[in-house]
């Protein structure tokens, strides 16, 4: 049985650490470049939670099909996603529309869940999922450029729809493996899908350099097995409508994050983004 405490300090606690996922990639962007330093946080995150899987004894599956899965989900939820919209922002799309784009799993979320897992989406639920979009659009809203690209816009419409794809297969097939195991063999299919990419299309620069390493050490202890592990237990654990949800609450809290760390402006139109992003929220993870 969960843990009662930990079902309830799991939200806001991965909403926080998701976040930072922003701040690590504004602090490394000079030193890496991206997809190598993803293959790199996928493999070193991969080799710490096997180590602790190992420790720990757990239950490593046994068939084909139970690895599959896992291959499939890490491809989807890890590979195409952080590729996609690492990707995408380096090749010049504006940070507000990679964030708006994002902004469209819930909705897609809610709508594949019915059909594909029998997930019912209430009325009040949606509601909920309509203004959190309208509340995270309000605190993206400030930086949003006229030059829209389209190839990496397209790029980053790939990665939100293999976000949303990766969720679905996780609470659909991922039920019974160990966590730790089972991020294990995710961070072995991201790294398949990411290696080739890495070999035809960058020179694999990454600086040695503090900032470098920082960002490093965050992104494997912190996202990778943090938030990531938190990510799959509320998918377990929850409707994945309402975990979705929860990805609205990323810009607000991002966004202070880079108001306390870089001096970076809030406007009235953002506060009050965040506030309806929080209401939003709020009202589609009550239980129905």
């Amino acid at each position: 049985m969960p843990s009662p405490r930990l079902t309830s300090i799991a939200p806001p606690l991965f909403v926080v650490i998701w976040s930072t996922g922003f701040i690590v990639a504004r602090l490394v962007a000079p030193h890496a470049e991206p997809l190598t330093f993803l293959l790199v946080r996928y493999a070193l995150a991969g080799l710490v939670l096997a180590f602790i899987a190992l420790v720990a004894r757990a239950r490593w599956p046994g068939s084909a099909r139970s690895w599959r899965d896992g291959l499939v989900a890490g491809a989807l939820l890890h590979g195409f996603y952080l590729g996609g919209v690492f990707w995408s922002v380096k090749h010049g799309l504006p940070a507000g529309i990679s964030a708006l784009v994002a902004g469209l799993q819930p909705l897609v979320t809610a709508a594949l869940a019915g059909p594909l897992l029998g997930e019912r989406v209430s009325r009040r639920r949606w509601l909920g999922i309509g203004l959190g979009f309208l509340g995270a659009c309000l605190v993206v809203l400030p930086k949003l450029g006229a030059g829209v690209p389209p190839l990496p816009l397209g790029v980053a419409v790939v990665g939100m729809l293999s976000m949303t794809l990766g969720t679905l297969w996780q609470k659909r097939t991922g039920g019974e493996v160990d966590l730790r195991v089972n991020a294990v063999i995710q961070y072995i299919g991201a790294a398949l899908v990411t290696l080739p990419l890495v070999l035809l299309a960058e020179q694999r620069r990454m600086e040695l350099t503090l900032p470098l390493f920082a960002g490093l050490l965050w992104a494997v202890f912190g996202l990778s097995i943090g938030a990531v592990g938190l990510l799959l237990y509320l998918i377990r654990q929850g409707a994945v409508v309402g975990v979705a949800t929860l990805l609205y609450l990323v810009p607000p809290v991002a966004a202070l994050m880079a108001f306390g760390l870089f001096g970076e402006t809030l406007s009235l139109v953002q506060i009050a983004g965040m506030a309806l992003a929080a209401i939003g929220v709020y009202g589609a993870m009550r239980p129905t």
